[in-house]
C-alpha cells in the first residue's frame, strides 16, 4: 500500500433529505478519493450523519416518531443519495453509534477535567435551525447571520469553552501555515471577521433539550453539537481521550490530508476544531478546503422557494455520470456555481455527448469498418502525430497539478481538452480519404493514436466519471487502466479485438425534455 490519505466531508445533519447543494461535497470528495486512489495512495474516505440536537428532536415529535427513528430513516436516505451517485466512501459514520457516544463523553471530560471547559450561564440571541447563539452586533438586519431567520432571546445555565485561551495560537498557525485555509479568501474571512476581533468562549452543552449525548458528570446536560459533531472525525479513527496510546487506524491516518466543507460552516472547522485539537493535544488536520454553494439558478436552494432539486431525481433524468460531471466541472473553485436543467441538457449535449460520446464512437467505429476492430500496428507517423501525442504524455502532470490545488474543475477541463484534440485530430487526418486512397498503414497509425489517446485520457477520466470510463475501457476491451502507462503512449496491445460501438451519451432535445420536466 502507497502513503496514507484521509479526506473527509462535513457530517450531513439528519433534519431532512439532502439536496443537490448538500450533495456536490460528496461527489467532490470521492473524485479527489478515486484520483488518489489511481496515484497510488492508501485512501481512506469518511462521511456520514450529524444526529443529534434540538432541530431534530422537533422535526422528530411533528412526524410522531422518536428521535432515534427519525434519525435511523434520514440517515437511510442519505447514505442511498451518496450511493446513487457512486460515491466510494471507506467509512459512512453516524454520532448516535454508541462508540462515538462514549468517545465524546470522554472528550469532554479530559476538557473539562484540564480546564478547558467550566460551568457557566448563557444569555444571547438563539437561532433554533442553525442551533446556534448570537450577540446582538452579530445579526444582519436583527436575523440569524448564517440562515436570515428570527431569533429568539434565550438564557440557561452551560458548559463553556476556552477559545479565547487557544486564539493566539491558532492565530499565528494560520499565520504560518498558508495552505491550512484554503481558498485563500476563505482565509481572510475567517482572520478578518472572527478570529482579529476576539473570540467568545463556546457554549458546548444545553440543557433545554434532550436529544444529545449526556454530559457524564452531569446528566441535566448534553453536549452540544460543536464537539458531538466535529470530533466524528477523530472518533471513527478510535481516538480515545483517556489514553495516550491510539489505534493504530489513527496513527495511520491522522491528521486529516484534506477536510471539504461548505463554506457556510466554515467558521466552524477553521476555529473550533482546531482549537479543540489543540486542547486535545493534537495534530491540526493538514488542509480545511471551503467549497462553493451550488445554487439554483442565481438563488440559494431552499424548500421554501421551491427551487431545490435532488440528486437522486436529477440522476434518474439524465444518468449519474452527466450529473457528476456538470457538479464537477461546472462549479468554480471559489465561486458559487449555478445549476438548472437547461444548464445541464446544455452541458450533456456538448460535452458528454458532441465531445466524448462522438470521440469514442467515431473512433471505434472507423476500427471495426476498416480492420474489422482489429488494433493494428502503428509504423506510418507523421508530423501531426507528435502533438496530439506529446500533449496526451503531459495531460497527467497537468491533472496532478490541479488536483494538488483542489482545482477538480480545471483537472476535467483539461482531459476534455485533450479529447476535443483528438476530434479536430480526426478532421485533419482524414482516416475516409486515407481509406478511399488504401493507405492503410498510414490508416492504422491514425487509429492506434486514436485509441491510444481515448485509453490514457479515460485513465484520467475515472475518477471523475467512473461509469463511463467503465464503458469506454469495456469497448477498447483492455484492463490496463495503469497511470504510469500512459508515459510509453503504447499501452493498447496489437491484434487486440475492440468490442462494438456502444453510444456514451445520447442528445437530449432540449426543448422537448423541458417542456416534460415543466410537466413533471
Amino acid at each position: 500500500m502507497g502513503k496514507s490519505f484521509y479526506i473527509s466531508t462535513a457530517i450531513t445533519y439528519t433534519s431532512g433529505k439532502p439536496h443537490i447543494g448538500n450533495t456536490y461535497e460528496i461527489v467532490l470528495a470521492d473524485a479527489i478519493a478515486r484520483y488518489k486512489r489511481l496515484m497510488g495512495y492508501d485512501v481512506y474516505f469518511q462521511t456520514g450523519t450529524d444526529e443529534h440536537g434540538q432541530k431534530i428532536e422537533i422535526k422528530a415529535k411533528e412526524n410522531g416518531k422518536t428521535s432515534q427513528e427519525f434519525v435511523d430513516e434520514i440517515a437511510l436516505e442519505v447514505k442511498r443519495i451518496w450511493n446513487c451517485l457512486n460515491t466510494s466512501y471507506d467509512k459512512f459514520v453516524r454520532t448516535t453509534n454508541p462508540m462515538h457516544v462514549q468517545s465524546v463523553q470522554k472528550i469532554f471530560k479530559k476538557l473539562y477535567d484540564q480546564g478547558d471547559i467550566y460551568k457557566g450561564k448563557y444569555e444571547g440571541l438563539y437561532c433554533t435551525p442553525c442551533e446556534s447563539f448570537f450577540t446582538e452586533s452579530q445579526l444582519v438586519s436583527g436575523k440569524c447571520p448564517d440562515c436570515g431567520r428570527d431569533v429568539v432571546s434565550a438564557s440557561e445555565e452551560a458548559y463553556f469553552f476556552k477559545l479565547n485561551k487557544y486564539a493566539p495560537l491558532l492565530e499565528e498557525y494560520i499565520e504560518t501555515h498558508p495552505d491550512f485555509i484554503r481558498p485563500e479568501s476563505r482565509k481572510n474571512e475567517i482572520m478578518n471577521n472572527f478570529i482579529k476581533p476576539g473570540l467568545q468562549d463556546l457554549c458546548v452543552s444545553r440543557t433545554s433539550f434532550k436529544w444529545g449525548i449526556p454530559v457524564i458528570f452531569d446528566d441535566k446536560h448534553v453536549v452540544y453539537v460543536w464537539i458531538d459533531a466535529l470530533s466524528n472525525y477523530i472518533t471513527f479513527l478510535g481516538y480515545d481521550a483517556e489514553n495516550k496510546e491510539q489505534s493504530e487506524e489513527f496513527y495511520k491516518y491522522w491528521p486529516a490530508d484534506i477536510q471539504l466543507i461548505g463554506k457556510d460552516i466554515l467558521r466552524f472547522h477553521t476555529i473550533y476544531w482546531p482549537i479543540m485539537l489543540m486542547a486535545l493535544d493534537l495534530p491540526l488536520p493538514k488542509q480545511i478546503f471551503g467549497h462553493p454553494w451550488v445554487l439554483c439558478g442565481n438563488d440559494k436552494m431552499s424548500k421554501s422557494k421551491g427551487n431545490v432539486l435532488y440528486a437522486d431525481e436529477l440522476v434518474s433524468l439524465f444518468g449519474i455520470d452527466a450529473v457528476r460531471y456538470y457538479l464537477l466541472h461546472e462549479i468554480p473553485y471559489a465561486n458559487d456555481g449555478t445549476i438548472t436543467y437547461e444548464l445541464l441538457i446544455e452541458r450533456i449535449n456538448s460535452d458528454l455527448a458532441n465531445v466524448l460520446g462522438n470521440l469514442v464512437n467515431r473512433t471505434i467505429s472507423m476500427s471495426h469498418k476498416y480492420f474489422d476492430g482489429i488494433v493494428k500496428k502503428p509504423t506510418a507517423f507523421e508530423e501531426i502525430d507528435k502533438d496530439l501525442i506529446t500533449t496526451v504524455r503531459k495531460l497527467p502532470i497537468k491533472v496532478e497539478e490541479d488536483m494538488n490545488e483542489l482545482r477538480v474543475s480545471s483537472a476535467l477541463g483539461s482531459i476534455f481538452e485533450v479529447y476535443k484534440k483528438c476530434n479536430k485530430y480526426i478532421d485533419e487526418t482524414t482516416p475516409w480519404i486515407l481509406a478511399k486512397e488504401e493507405k492503410y498503414d498510414r490508416l492504422a497509425t491514425v487509429l492506434y493514436n486514436l485509441l491510444e489517446a481515448i485509453r490514457c485520457t479515460t485513465i484520467l477520466l475515472s475518477p471523475f466519471l467512473p461509469d463511463t470510463a467503465d464503458a469506454i475501457f469495456h469497448q477498447l476491451n483492455t484492463n490496463n487502466r495503469f497511470l504510469d502507462s500512459i508515459e510509453g503512449f503504447n499501452g493498447l496491445d496489437i491484434d487486440l479485438k475492440l468490442n462494438k460501438p456502444e453510444p456514451l451519451f445520447v442528445r437530449i432535445d432540449k426543448e422537448e425534455k423541458l417542456k416534460e420536466l415543466t410537466k413533471l
